[in-house]
């Protein structure tokens, strides 16, 4: 070894500020770290809050938040995804650095955890669709950008029609189901169909639509995704395609206004989800989904949710694990965006 590399290496590290002197590319996200309290902060203590956010009933100041949904009365199979907030907090040392984007989201949002979404009724699923839009609709109207945990599926339909209601979204999203389907029992209202119900609405665009990962039987109830336009990607072309023409049309496809970013949990194979109410066998891998979420930095994100966490299925934790990772990707697309506007403003 040589000696002169190792007495530098020796008399740099000997120091407690060490690595702030190393030419490293995160070095700029080091020093905030270490000029912050994040790196004092312990991953297991204080009262857990959704990505390690502080919590705010206030909303003053701040411009984006994270939203627990806790809510799950329009699953078709197995029950649970009220618990996905609760456990999606639970998650320790998600973040708080994400090294593709090289940012840190809570140095450059003024984010917190606003808590859940507060719901009059446990038994009507119309009801909790009426107050989680009312509660979505303040959000708009403060201008802040939501990132969310279900709950089941059905908890996107409302807050599409909360973001949407100005200029129809576009909506990149994860599943292994198309939730397009019409009603169950006579029921409109359930987590195989909020996106039909979205786009009648007229708050989501099917032509700026591409859905990932579509699999399974189900899929004699997805008409009218491909009536309507969206674009269906199902694992056979993921993989045939390629996860980088996968993004390129992602990209392509949501292009001209605001997206949004819905991150169904059965998407991912269940190897690494089991803790879901519908799953099904040969999904993406969690890198998979990581990969193609980072590719959509740049665009117009107005929020996005993670769905269908159930943790009484996965004794692992796993899949809490998985979702909350989701979740900070997503948070990470509208950290990129601050950063890009930040550094914009001071060239």
């Amino acid at each position: 070894m040589d000696a002169h590399k190792l007495q530098r290496l020796r008399e740099r590290y000997a120091q407690p500020d060490g690595d702030l002197k190393a030419d490293v590319p995160f070095r700029g996200a080091l020093k905030q770290i270490a000029d912050s309290d994040l790196h004092q902060k312990k991953p297991y203590a204080d009262l857990p809050t959704l990505l390690d956010f502080p919590y705010r009933e206030d909303w003053e100041g701040l411009d984006t938040v994270l939203v627990g949904v806790p809510m799950d009365l329009g699953v078709t199979n197995r029950p649970g995804a009220r618990f996905g907030p609760r456990a999606l907090r639970a998650i320790e040392r998600v973040g708080p650095y994400h090294p593709t984007h090289d940012v840190i989201p809570s140095m450059v949002l003024r984010g917190a955890d606003i808590g859940d979404v507060p719901f009059r009724s446990r038994f009507s699923l119309e009801k909790s669709i009426e107050d989680i839009e009312t509660f979505y609709r303040r959000i708009a109207a403060a201008g802040l950008k939501p990132v969310s945990a279900g709950g089941d599926h059905s908890i996107t339909y409302p807050i599409m029609k909360a973001l949407g209601a100005e200029t129809p979204l576009g909506m990149v999203h994860i599943d292994a189901h198309c939730d397009t389907a019409g009603p169950y029992d006579d029921e409109k209202f359930h987590h195989g169909g909020p996106f039909r119900q979205a786009v009648l609405a007229g708050v989501l665009d099917p032509e700026r639509c591409v859905q990932v990962g579509i699999r399974g039987s189900a899929e004699l109830a997805w008409a009218f995704s491909y009536d309507a336009g969206m674009t269906v990607i199902h694992m056979d072309d993921f993989h045939s395609m390629g996860l980088p023409a996968v993004i390129s049309l992602c990209r392509e496809k949501v292009a001209g206004g605001p997206v949004y970013a819905s991150v169904d949990v059965d998407g991912i194979d269940p190897a690494f989800t089991p803790g879901t109410g519908t799953p099904e066998i040969g999904g993406l891998t969690p890198l998979e989904a990581q990969m193609l979420i980072r590719g959509l930095a740049g665009l117009p994100i107005a929020g996005g949710d993670v769905v269908e966490v159930a943790p009484q299925y996965d004794p692992s934790a796993n899949t809490a694990h998985v979702g909350a990772s989701m979740m900070f990707e997503i948070l990470s697309l509208l950290a990129h965006e601050a950063a890009a506007a930040q550094a914009g403003r001071s060239t």
